[in-house]
């Protein structure tokens, strides 16, 4: 009896571990879905909204990228406050509740507060789902349990264009909402029957500063509008500078208040640790390149090509499913040879491929010589960027900070989103959506923001052991 108890416990420690590696990497699936699901909407919006400038529709992925951002880091405090699994279960609930408004929504404003809160909603759900899943597992296994959760997301990215495009296809924009309503409910149902309370850290139990949560949101959303509007109101026009410089000052007021402040809305002090700080700064570049990457690829073979949705979500799918693939075995490498390797190479794979798309980027469609060819390395470098980055931010810190460094991290990466997805709609705007050169200095964007972000990576350790 006393000598098969190890085992019995060991089984059973392993069952309890898998459920909580499946809810945790719903959560990462249902939040990535519907950013990317939503992609393929935006082109179909402007038959419902035709006098809306295809740069303005562009809000509805940007205002899911700003609110998600705003909340991510005080998300991780909260989840150490209520538990981890009560914040899942809530952000889980709110998520699914903002997809039926969505789905329903009568006019575009409705719509954009809709994707606004099912942005908190994912906000909740990504630091309290990958710190339930770090607190569970052994330091041993915690870079392979981060492949898994990443693999996730990089999963979702491929359904979501397939997805997508079978139900704007068939059903309209208004579908693509209502698809992620059974993974919502799905997924609260799964939050009560983790065998992981919700606990509580005894020195954590203060509220994030809600002033400096409503500074940061006011923050990340002034500087997209004023990067995404200044094509419109010029770069030297009043309202240009006042959004730049009051998105600034506010952010700046953001981390002043979070160096003293007893519960921070930002946890500016897990920047003292080198590697977390060059992570979080890789994670902020990458955002925009990922981000823009998503929605301009889509738009491109939408409206240069011709391509229905359906054929759109089709032909984006083999590189998403390459790249899930890749994150979930990246984890056993970023284990033996630590992040920085694996994130290096591929932000430098993904940046060939930038060069590459834009360089034979025409007219006509080529997907057998061109689109399906670039998959590839494009597909191998996201996923090993996805592994890599949240393996050197969450391995960065202590299991005590696990929630509130998850959460910050995945800030960064959000804010680089919503803020070069505005840069992109900047650059499309007053261009011909139908020609291919109108697309080329997105990629240039990229390119260069790819590289920016090697530089940055190259600081990470070599090793996590």
């Amino acid at each position: 009896m006393d000598s098969t108890a190890p085992l019995i416990t060991g089984r059973r420690g392993q069952a309890r571990s898998g459920v909580v590696l499946a809810v945790a990497s719903g959560a990462a699936f249902l939040a990535m879905l519907d950013a990317t699901v939503a992609n393929l909407a935006v082109a179909d919006l402007r038959h419902d909204f035709p006098g809306v400038a295809i740069g303005d529709l562009s809000w509805v992925i940007t205002i899911y990228a700003i609110t998600f951002a705003a909340l991510l880091a005080p998300g991780g405090r909260l989840a150490d406050v209520v538990g981890r699994r009560a914040l899942l279960a809530a952000g889980a609930a709110l998520f699914t509740t903002m997809s039926i408004v969505a789905a329903a929504a009568p006019s575009l404003g409705v719509l954009l507060i809709a994707r606004g809160l099912q942005g908190a909603g994912a906000a909740a759900m990504i630091p309290a789902s990958l710190a339930v899943v770090l607190a569970d597992t052994p330091p041993e296994r915690r870079a392979a349990a981060i492949g898994v959760w990443s693999a996730a997301s990089a999963l979702a990215a491929a359904a979501g264009p397939v997805l997508g495009g079978v139900l704007v296809d068939v059903a309209g924009w208004r579908s693509v909402f209502l698809i992620t309503i059974p993974a919502g409910l799905a997924l609260m149902a799964g939050t009560q029957v983790l065998p992981m309370p919700g606990v509580r850290t005894g020195d954590r139990g203060r509220l994030p500063d809600l002033v400096g949560v409503a500074l940061l949101a006011a923050g990340v959303g002034a500087l997209a509008l004023g990067v995404s509007r200044a094509e419109v109101w010029g770069w030297g026009d009043r309202r240009t500078l006042t959004c730049l410089a009051g998105g600034l000052l506010a952010l700046a007021v953001v981390l002043l208040r979070s160096r003293t402040h007893a519960a921070p809305a930002v946890e500016v002090g897990l920047w003292r640790s080198r590697m977390f700080a060059l992570a979080n700064l890789a994670s902020l570049i990458y955002g925009a390149v990922l981000f823009s990457w998503l929605l301009v690829g889509i738009l491109y073979i939408t409206q240069v090509w011709g391509y229905s949705p359906l054929q759109a979500g089709l032909s984006v799918a083999p590189g998403a499913v390459i790249a899930a693939v890749v994150a979930l075995r990246a984890g056993p490498v970023v284990a033996r040879l630590g992040p920085r390797p694996v994130v290096v190479g591929g932000l430098l794979t993904v940046a060939g491929a930038a060069v590459w798309v834009r360089a034979a980027m025409g007219d006509d469609p080529a997907f057998l010589s061109l689109w399906l060819p670039i998959s590839i390395p494009l597909g191998i470098g996201m996923g090993a960027v996805a592994t890599g980055m949240s393996a050197a931010a969450a391995l960065a810190v202590g299991p005590r900070q696990f929630a509130a460094g998850v959460g910050l991290n995945q800030a960064a990466r959000a804010v680089g989103g919503a803020l070069g997805v505005a840069a992109m709609a900047t650059i499309l705007r007053g261009t011909d959506p139908g020609a291919a050169a109108s697309y080329r200095g997105v990629y240039l964007m990229c390119t260069i923001l790819l590289a920016a972000a090697a530089v940055a990576s190259c600081g990470l350790k070599g090793a996590t052991r």
